[in-house]
Protein backbone atom coordinates (compact mmCIF):
# COMPACT_ATOMS: atom_id res chain seq x y z
CA UNK A 1 0.00 0.00 0.00
CA UNK A 2 2.87 2.38 0.77
CA UNK A 3 4.43 1.61 -2.60
CA UNK A 4 1.21 2.51 -4.39
CA UNK A 5 0.97 5.80 -2.52
CA UNK A 6 4.62 6.57 -3.28
CA UNK A 7 4.13 5.75 -6.97
CA UNK A 8 1.06 7.96 -7.12
CA UNK A 9 2.93 10.81 -5.43
CA UNK A 10 5.82 10.49 -7.89
CA UNK A 11 3.48 10.46 -10.88
CA UNK A 12 1.61 13.49 -9.52
CA UNK A 13 4.84 15.37 -8.94
CA UNK A 14 5.97 14.51 -12.47
CA UNK A 15 2.72 15.83 -13.84
CA UNK A 16 3.08 19.08 -11.95
CA UNK A 17 6.64 19.53 -13.13
CA UNK A 18 5.67 18.75 -16.72
CA UNK A 19 2.84 21.31 -16.62
CA UNK A 20 5.12 23.96 -15.13
CA UNK A 21 7.90 23.51 -17.70
CA UNK A 22 5.75 23.33 -20.86
CA UNK A 23 3.78 26.33 -22.04
CA UNK A 24 1.68 24.23 -24.39
CA UNK A 25 -1.64 22.76 -23.46
CA UNK A 26 -1.68 20.76 -20.25
CA UNK A 27 -0.70 17.15 -20.73
CA UNK A 28 -3.02 14.58 -19.26
CA UNK A 29 -1.34 12.60 -16.46
CA UNK A 30 -0.35 9.10 -17.45
CA UNK A 31 -2.51 6.43 -15.94
CA UNK A 32 -1.04 4.24 -13.26
CA UNK A 33 -1.05 0.60 -14.24
CA UNK A 34 -2.90 -1.66 -11.81
CA UNK A 35 0.03 -4.10 -11.87
CA UNK A 36 2.19 -1.51 -10.05
CA UNK A 37 -0.39 -1.16 -7.30
CA UNK A 38 -0.66 -4.88 -6.66
CA UNK A 39 3.05 -5.59 -6.19
CA UNK A 40 4.39 -6.68 -2.83
CA UNK A 41 5.82 -3.80 -0.78
CA UNK A 42 9.59 -3.57 -0.80
CA UNK A 43 11.54 -3.98 2.42
CA UNK A 44 12.92 -0.69 3.70
CA UNK A 45 16.62 -0.16 3.10
CA UNK A 46 18.60 0.32 6.29
CA UNK A 47 21.12 3.18 6.10
CA UNK A 48 24.71 2.02 6.43
CA UNK A 49 27.15 4.02 8.59
CA UNK A 50 29.77 5.94 6.69
CA UNK A 51 33.17 4.42 7.36
CA UNK A 52 35.91 6.95 7.82
CA UNK A 53 39.48 6.08 8.63
CA UNK A 54 41.94 8.68 9.84
CA UNK A 55 45.15 8.95 7.83
CA UNK A 56 47.72 6.35 8.86
CA UNK A 57 50.38 8.94 9.64
CA UNK A 58 48.19 10.85 12.13
CA UNK A 59 47.32 8.96 15.32
CA UNK A 60 43.72 9.31 16.42
CA UNK A 61 43.32 11.48 19.51
CA UNK A 62 39.55 11.25 19.79
CA UNK A 63 38.37 10.60 23.29
CA UNK A 64 36.09 7.68 23.71
CA UNK A 65 33.36 8.04 26.30
CA UNK A 66 33.05 4.29 26.62
CA UNK A 67 35.42 2.52 28.96
CA UNK A 68 38.57 0.91 27.64
CA UNK A 69 39.44 -2.72 28.43
CA UNK A 70 40.89 -1.41 31.71
CA UNK A 71 37.46 -0.06 32.69
CA UNK A 72 38.51 3.60 32.52
CA UNK A 73 37.31 6.04 29.88
CA UNK A 74 39.83 7.96 27.76
CA UNK A 75 37.56 11.02 27.87
CA UNK A 76 38.58 11.95 31.42
CA UNK A 77 41.11 11.17 34.13
CA UNK A 78 39.98 9.46 37.33
CA UNK A 79 41.63 7.97 40.40
CA UNK A 80 42.57 4.37 39.65
CA UNK A 81 41.16 3.14 43.00
CA UNK A 82 43.79 0.44 43.39
CA UNK A 83 43.73 -0.68 39.73
CA UNK A 84 46.77 -0.30 39.74
CA UNK A 85 47.84 0.50 43.26
CA UNK A 86 50.80 2.72 44.08
CA UNK A 87 52.71 -0.38 45.16
CA UNK A 88 52.18 -2.00 41.76
CA UNK A 89 53.58 1.13 40.11
CA UNK A 90 56.60 1.09 42.44
CA UNK A 91 57.19 -2.60 41.61
CA UNK A 92 57.06 -1.81 37.86
CA UNK A 93 59.51 1.07 38.32
CA UNK A 94 61.90 -1.16 40.31
CA UNK A 95 61.96 -3.62 37.38
CA UNK A 96 63.32 -0.94 35.02
CA UNK A 97 65.30 1.22 37.47
CA UNK A 98 67.29 -1.10 39.71
CA UNK A 99 69.18 1.67 41.56
CA UNK A 100 66.18 2.93 43.54
CA UNK A 101 66.50 3.04 47.32
CA UNK A 102 64.99 0.04 49.07
CA UNK A 103 62.41 -0.09 51.83
CA UNK A 104 60.80 3.25 52.60
CA UNK A 105 63.17 5.15 50.26
CA UNK A 106 60.40 5.22 47.63
CA UNK A 107 56.85 6.23 48.56
CA UNK A 108 53.71 7.42 46.86
CA UNK A 109 53.28 11.21 46.70
CA UNK A 110 50.26 11.15 44.37
CA UNK A 111 48.21 7.97 43.91
CA UNK A 112 47.78 6.72 40.34
CA UNK A 113 45.21 8.39 38.12
CA UNK A 114 43.91 6.61 35.02
CA UNK A 115 42.60 7.38 31.53
CA UNK A 116 41.98 4.33 29.38
CA UNK A 117 44.99 2.04 29.83
CA UNK A 118 47.29 4.92 30.87
CA UNK A 119 48.30 5.66 34.47
CA UNK A 120 50.14 8.62 36.02
CA UNK A 121 51.75 8.48 39.47
CA UNK A 122 54.15 10.75 41.38
CA UNK A 123 56.63 9.01 43.66
CA UNK A 124 58.82 10.44 46.42
CA UNK A 125 62.37 9.15 46.14
CA UNK A 126 64.74 9.84 49.05
CA UNK A 127 67.61 12.20 48.19
CA UNK A 128 65.98 13.04 44.83
CA UNK A 129 63.28 15.14 43.23
CA UNK A 130 59.79 13.62 42.94
CA UNK A 131 59.62 11.04 40.15
CA UNK A 132 56.74 11.39 37.71
CA UNK A 133 55.85 7.96 36.30
CA UNK A 134 53.67 7.09 33.31
CA UNK A 135 52.64 3.47 32.92
CA UNK A 136 50.34 1.57 30.60
CA UNK A 137 48.48 -1.71 30.73
CA UNK A 138 46.72 -3.97 33.16
CA UNK A 139 47.51 -3.51 36.88
CA UNK A 140 49.20 -6.91 37.03
CA UNK A 141 51.31 -6.31 33.90
CA UNK A 142 52.25 -2.64 33.94
CA UNK A 143 54.69 -1.30 31.39
CA UNK A 144 56.69 1.77 32.36
CA UNK A 145 56.38 4.19 29.44
CA UNK A 146 58.51 6.92 30.98
CA UNK A 147 59.68 8.21 34.33
CA UNK A 148 61.61 11.18 35.64
CA UNK A 149 61.02 14.87 36.20
CA UNK A 150 59.57 15.41 32.69
CA UNK A 151 57.65 12.35 31.50
CA UNK A 152 56.19 14.08 28.42
CA UNK A 153 58.08 12.16 25.77
CA UNK A 154 57.25 12.08 22.07
CA UNK A 155 55.52 8.70 22.51
CA UNK A 156 53.34 10.03 25.33
CA UNK A 157 52.42 13.20 23.43
CA UNK A 158 51.62 11.24 20.26
CA UNK A 159 49.59 8.36 21.69
CA UNK A 160 48.09 9.23 25.09
CA UNK A 161 44.47 10.46 25.30
CA UNK A 162 44.02 14.24 25.43
CA UNK A 163 42.49 14.20 28.92
CA UNK A 164 45.56 12.31 30.16
CA UNK A 165 47.95 14.79 28.53
CA UNK A 166 46.09 17.64 30.22
CA UNK A 167 46.35 15.95 33.66
CA UNK A 168 50.07 15.23 33.23
CA UNK A 169 50.59 18.79 31.92
CA UNK A 170 52.10 17.67 28.61
CA UNK A 171 50.62 20.55 26.62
Amino acid sequence: MRTAAAALAIVSLGCLLTACTHHEAAVAPPSVKPSLLSQEPLAPVQPQPLETTPPAAVPSRSASSSPSPSGFSEAYVAFCNGRPSGEQVIAAVRRVRTGLPGGSGVSIQKAPVCAGVWQYTILNVSDSEPMRVITKGAPTALTVVTLGTDPCTVEVRATAPQAFLDAVECN
